[in-house]
């Protein structure tokens, strides 16, 4: 067992030694060291898993389409078909629905967020998760489910890209075009691509040149390694020496799965992950056999009142997550009452600090607890503020590292330097292997983004729109684009830890916008250019302080300053996600739809 190192409980020493480790990982191109999957990497964008056949353009029109089908598409086509509104399409570039987990399936795959706040419309499927935190392949399986449940299959086209969405002023609709020469014209059209859907890319010297076996985590090889997406092991790597480039939340899962299998493992790491403990347990019928009608809800806003800061009288959920929560709730309301009248906002700061401090102690002399090796622990020790980066949960990650087969490459911050025909360079020293494995994520966007442009009056697009920074009411409609609705995390509860919360709110307003407006025998809705500014006005701009002092990473534009037009475009209601969903639940129930104009 290592021997525990100093724990650092002097605040702005802790902050010092932040401050070092973010200044190694600085780099000048910032944003721009990942690369676009072309050339080799083509297939990528391409999907492995199903033989696309053949099929006659849609030539026809639907009520609604919905434009990805993953989480965010499979709620909203599910709240639409429970308005009575049948006509639904879901275009989805995948082969089947499940958006990003349909394509990740690399061994040990997992929500890290519990799946009974985590999996949408469990009430309504008459599903229960078979354990706290659910492995992909369930998690793919419960987004089939919601599909058959609600019968979204049908008219689904499936293995279709969209490559154009344009308003048809003439005629109120939309025409959107495809990679398979469908031209579907929709009354409404719904965009739910979701915050992850593109793979990327480390730009490393040489990626081009390896000669032995390479892929993305994203479009995981079995064929190579053996084994498959449920974890049975990967037996034709046990005389395989496997490099993974990346420690983040992605590798976290599957490195315990290829240091079991690996005759030797490198795992290249520039910043160590932030892992705590997942505890994981199967589900019983005693966990569920007192939920009531409405308990899905009820969790969701327990969980998301807590990650908001506010107070809750019970945690049901029980994660990391709301861990840190718990204690600066506890730290506020102790000061509150030892000295009344101290200013909230001052003491929600410091509870914040001196919480986030304490845990993260906690998970670094976890590390001198699990690992044997001193030097190892000490490269494995995450030195950052706890939300300076995707907090990630597991058993198996650290204890991986006691494996002889296994080894830490730690690169002090500075990263793999080279790849050539037959290895890895790193730290002045190169690594035979004989299989690469990337592990560099997707791109994340909290701003919807997609692969194709969308066009609304004037045959102005979203993207010139939005040039100086996103404009919307309530993150979902925009002006000078009718009957559009957007399905994503900015501009409203901005709830980064249960992304798929966000979706199944915005996915109920827009089901009822839309019956609302053919109940009414009304053609087109768009808010107006007031109640959005006014909207906007309301938002609250993310501090840029906390994220700028942050180890870089895809929260802090990797360490470059975020511009006024990104920090704009990633506002959020003032008061918290809970209070987003209260005031958007509200707004519906009134069924006025404030700000919004039918013609």
């Amino acid at each position: 067992m290592a021997i525990k190192s100093e724990t650092i409980t002097d605040a702005e020493t802790l902050r010092e030694r932040y401050q070092i480790e973010r200044e190694k990982r600085l780099r000048n191109d910032g944003p721009d060291q990942y690369i676009e999957p072309t050339g080799r990497f083509a297939h990528l964008l391409e999907d492995p898993y199903i033989e696309i056949t053949n099929r006659e353009p849609r030539k026809d029109e639907v009520t609604v389409a919905i434009i990805g089908g993953g989480f965010a598409g499979l709620c909203a086509g599910a709240r639409l078909k429970e308005a009575g509104i049948t006509d639904v399409a879901i275009i989805e570039s995948g082969g089947d629905v499940g958006g990003v987990w349909y394509w990740n399936r690399y061994p040990g795959a997992m929500c890290d967020t519990a799946a009974m706040v985590y999996l949408p419309l469990l009430e309504e499927t008459n599903y229960f998760p078979s354990a706290k935190y659910v492995q992909g392949h369930e998690i793919h399986a419960h987004a089939q489910r919601i599909a058959e449940t609600f019968n979204l299959y049908e008219g689904a086209l499936l293995s279709t890209s969209v490559e154009e969405a344009r308003w048809n002023e003439s005629i109120n609709r939309w025409v959107i075009k495809t990679n398979r020469g469908d031209e579907l014209k929709a009354q409404f059209l719904a965009m739910g691509t979701g915050p992850m859907h593109n793979p990327k890319l480390p730009g490393i010297p040489g990626i081009e040149e390896f000669t032995g076996h390479m892929f993305h985590t994203a479009r995981w090889d079995y064929e190579y390694t053996g084994g498959d997406r449920t974890g049975s092991p990967m037996e034709r790597l046990s005389d395989k020496r496997v490099g993974i480039i990346g420690t983040g939340a992605t590798a976290v899962q599957c490195i315990p799965h290829l240091s079991a299998t690996a005759g030797d493992l490198y795992v290249f790491q520039r910043t160590p992950s932030s892992v705590d403990i997942r505890d994981n347990r199967p589900l019983t019928d005693e966990d569920f056999s007192d939920l009531q009608a409405g308990w899905q809800r009820e969790w969701l806003i327990n969980f998301a009142t807590l990650q908001s800061g506010g107070f809750a009288d019970k945690d049901l959920v029980q994660d990391g997550w709301t861990d840190i929560a718990i204690r600066i709730r506890n730290r506020i309301i102790a000061r509150m009452q030892d000295t009344p009248g101290l200013d909230l906002q001052d003491v929600w700061l410091d509870a914040f600090s001196e919480s986030d401090d304490e845990k993260m102690n906690e998970i670094r002399a976890r590390v001198n607890t699990i690992v044997n090796d001193e030097t190892t622990a000490e490269s494995l020790k995450p030195w950052y503020r706890q939300l300076c980066k995707r907090p990630c949960f597991h058993d198996e990650y650290l204890q991986a590292f006691n494996n002889p087969h296994t080894h830490l490459i730690d690169t002090d911050g500075k990263g793999v330097e080279l790849i050539d025909e037959t290895g890895v360079w790193a730290n002045g020293q190169h690594y035979e292997l004989d299989c690469i494995v990337l592990a560099s994520g997707f791109e994340v966007h909290i701003v919807h983004t997609a692969h194709y442009e969308t066009y609304g009056k004037h045959s102005e697009s979203l993207n010139d729109h939005w040039d100086g920074g996103m404009k919307s009411l309530h993150g979902i409609n925009v002006n000078g684009f009718p009957n559009l609705f957007i399905l994503g995390l900015a501009q409203g509860g901005s709830l980064v830890a249960n992304v798929t919360h966000n979706f199944s709110e915005s996915a109920s307003a827009i089901a009822a916008m839309i019956s609302g407006c053919l109940e009414k025998g009304y053609e087109v809705l768009e808010p107006t250019a007031e109640a959005e500014s006014k909207w906007v006005d309301r938002l609250e701009v993310q501090d840029r302080g906390f994220l700028a002092n942050c180890t870089p990473g895809y929260y802090n534009n990797e360490g470059h300053t975020t511009s006024d037009r990104d920090l704009f475009s990633t506002a959020r209601f003032p008061e918290g996600s809970v209070a987003f969903f209260d005031y958007l639940s509200d707004w519906v129930s009134d069924g006025e739809f404030e700000g919004i104009s039918f013609s």
